[in-house]
């Protein structure tokens, strides 16, 4: 189906825009924070590509591997999104002392 393979794309191109900016960033509150957010992007990649699977070809196999891709997906995306919550206000505060020193 298209719309999985857009997904598929864009959080692809969501992820790869994060871990530059992992790379590029010197403070490690907001690393971690730009890492969670790159964790959900790769997650949702994950599961797009399991449902993609599934709907494209039905087998048994096929639906058990879609099912490890779907979960293995998800569990990223709830990860991501509890470091994201975790690490924003962190990563606010290390921001906002840095503009006091300057």
């Amino acid at each position: 189906m298209p719309i999985f393979v857009i997904i598929i794309v864009v959080s692809i191109m969501f992820y790869i825009f994060y871990k530059i900016q992992f790379f590029r960033s010197n403070r490690p509150a907001e690393k971690k924070w730009i890492s969670a957010k790159s964790n959900i992007a790769l997650g949702l990649f994950i599961a797009a590509f399991g449902m993609n699977r599934i709907m494209i070809s039905q087998s048994s196999v096929v639906y058990i591997i879609g099912a490890i891709f779907i979960a293995l997906g998800a569990y990223n995306i709830w990860g991501g999104i509890k470091a994201y919550k975790y690490f924003l206000p962190l990563a606010a505060k290390e921001a906002t002392e840095l503009k006091k020193q300057l």
